[in-house]
């Protein structure tokens, strides 16, 4: 059994120091090697990393000292990165979205399943302490029955260090075919997973309204229907272009409302620091009288979930074990996102599960 990992970082881009972290961070996972093909970018990452440079895939999957990879490249490039990595022996781990087909992501799950190596999707939203509370406490019964989710992203603006240092070059693939749609593909798979995950239930319906602003924002309004037909979530992303807020990440926030007959949690914030508030809060009420509970101790900070994610696909690979998110989750996510595209464009509900065919945003890339 490996007692340390020896990981490559594919891509050293925009995101990158924020995934790598976590790695750094552990003692049982050494940073060997960085492929980047801007030489600077790379040169530069691993320099900070403590990590061997190269410029090339193969030299880092042809070293056979490296256990794991870490793939940060653009996600039109993913499944001819992971399915390399996966036949050359590495266990991986690759930013989401997973893909930008449901063919190319079951492609990289069957490459996963024959080289007995795993294959997780890094969602950061997963190992938010904030989330992992209420999840937590949704199932140890604190609201009763969950009967409805609500999910709401607000997009704005910051003057965080970490957003000014982005290089708009990382930006550019985002913008055009080579994604899928805009912010409700690259940013919004957190929410879609959030929707899925918070529960542990299928949806099995989707109706929204998808519009589009400034090109990459796609304000929109959603209702889903679950597997439990006591069960109802809604999900709205509304952008505000002249609203500064408080971040030390990226101009947007997140709030999270579980419902239960028996009483209601929030999550009052992920990426940002938008809200006053405690960063979870259980309201519970009965005849007798109401209780509000402040969860305040709880690590707050949206890079935590980075490095959570990153120690937990090393626990994954020293210990052989099932790593989140799997393939067949991110599926589900992205055909979640893609029914919110199609129910917009057809004006009529849709079963995400349905899906297989590529999806592509109303007029995306026609500018």
């Amino acid at each position: 059994m490996t007692e340390r990992v020896r990981l490559g970082v594919l891509g050293a881009g925009n995101i990158a120091a924020t995934n790598v972290r976590g790695y750094l961070e552990d003692p049982r996972c050494e940073v060997a090697v960085v492929c980047e093909i801007d030489e600077q970018v790379g040169r530069q990452a691993a320099d900070e990393w403590g990590a061997r440079y190269v410029g090339n895939i193969d030299d880092l999957l042809g070293d056979e000292s490296i256990d794991a990879v870490e793939i940060l490249t653009p996600t039109y490039l993913h499944r001819d990165h992971a399915v390399a990595a996966l036949e050359a022996g590495k266990h991986v781990s690759i930013q989401k979205p997973v893909a930008n087909t449901i063919d190319d992501a079951r492609t990289m799950e069957v490459a996963a399943e024959r080289a007995g190596r795993i294959l997780r999707i890094s969602e950061c939203f997963v190992h938010y302490p904030p989330l992992e509370l209420a999840k937590r406490l949704v199932k140890d019964g604190a609201i009763g029955k969950p009967t409805g989710l609500r999910i709401r992203t607000l997009v704005g603006q910051t003057t965080s260090p970490f957003q000014a240092a982005l290089r708009p070059e990382g930006y550019g693939w985002r913008l055009d075919r080579r994604s899928p749609g805009g912010h409700l593909f690259d940013d919004m798979v957190h929410k879609y997973a959030m929707a899925l995950w918070l529960l542990d239930l299928d949806i099995t319906s989707v109706q929204s309204v998808v519009r589009r602003r400034d090109l990459f924002f796609e304000p929109c309004a959603c209702i889903f229907e679950y597997e439990d037909p006591d069960v109802l979530g809604t999900m709205e992303v509304q952008y505000a272009p002249k609203l500064y807020m408080r971040s030390s990440y990226y101009g947007a926030d997140e709030f999270f409302e579980i419902t239960g007959d028996e009483g209601q949690l929030w999550v009052t914030r992920a990426t940002g620091e938008m809200l006053d508030l405690p960063p979870v809060m259980l309201f519970t009420g009965t005849a007798a009288g109401c209780t509000t509970t402040e969860f305040r101790d709880v690590e707050a900070d949206w890079g935590a979930g980075f490095v959570r994610s990153s120690q937990h696909f090393v626990d994954s690979v020293l210990e052989g074990s099932t790593a989140a998110m799997t393939p067949a989750d991110a599926i589900k996510v992205l055909q979640l996102c893609f029914a919110v595209y199609k129910s917009s464009e057809a004006g009529t509900p849709v079963d995400p599960r349905t899906i297989s065919e590529p999806v592509t945003a109303v007029g995306w890339g026609d500018w």
